[in-house]
């Protein structure tokens, strides 16, 4: 029997390097499914569809929602993003683990139809040194920065939320830390049970998406 893969989630305020901590993740542990989130905005430069978003239409997206395809969703800054259900069930159920990296907002609402899951937070040496690095992306107006930045503060007021926090300042360390985790938690004694003859098994552990 198939034992089912772990639900990780990636999380944290915008800037705090996430998607560059998944991406450092996945070079060295490439059997790990990366959900890929669909969205109502442009791709920027650089930005695949479905490998960096999918794209969708703000009509196809309203479509899916009627459907119920998201896990979550939401909309930010006049823009709808959400994560498509479908791809991450199935991937668990085939024994993947799968890492979500969305925002808090995303998070916390995954955790209402899966608290089984493992919720890391990501998070700045600073709020200076976060402003500086959104800055230096050069892909938003101040506007949009200055909304993001509005937000910083209410974003970690919720860490009691998470299992765990990792503080990205060196990226080597950052994902070392998360790797851990991982690990960790596939050894979790809620994670294993003892079956008659006395051996080991891991524990079908579902979450309930």
């Amino acid at each position: 029997m198939t034992v089912p893969g772990l639900l990780i989630i990636i999380s944290g305020p915008s800037g705090t390097g996430k998607g560059t901590i998944c991406k450092a993740l996945l070079q060295h542990r490439p059997d790990i499914y990366y959900s890929i989130s669909a969205t109502t905005r442009s791709p920027r430069d650089g930005e695949q569809d479905g490998i960096s978003y999918h794209f969708k239409s703000k009509e196809e997206f309203e479509e899916m929602l009627d459907h119920d395809e998201f896990l979550e969703w939401a909309r930010v800054y006049d823009n709808y993003y959400g994560t498509p259900k479908a791809p991450v069930a199935e991937a668990i159920a085939a024994g993947r683990d799968v890492i979500l990296e969305i925002d808090v907002q995303g998070a916390l609402k995954v955790k209402e139809k899966a608290p089984e899951g493992i919720y890391i937070f990501v998070a700045p040496p600073s709020v200076e040194v976060l402003r500086s690095r959104i800055v230096g992306r050069a892909t938003d107006s101040m506007e949009i920065i200055n909304k993001r930045m509005d937000k910083v503060l209410g974003e970690m007021s919720k860490l009691n939320e998470y299992n765990y926090i990792v503080i990205n300042d060196v990226l080597a360390q950052a994902v070392n830390k998360v790797e851990s985790i991982i690990e960790a938690e596939k050894c979790r004694t809620q994670r294993h049970r003892f079956m008659p003859d006395g051996g080991p098994q891991a524990a079908l552990v579902v979450p309930k998406l």
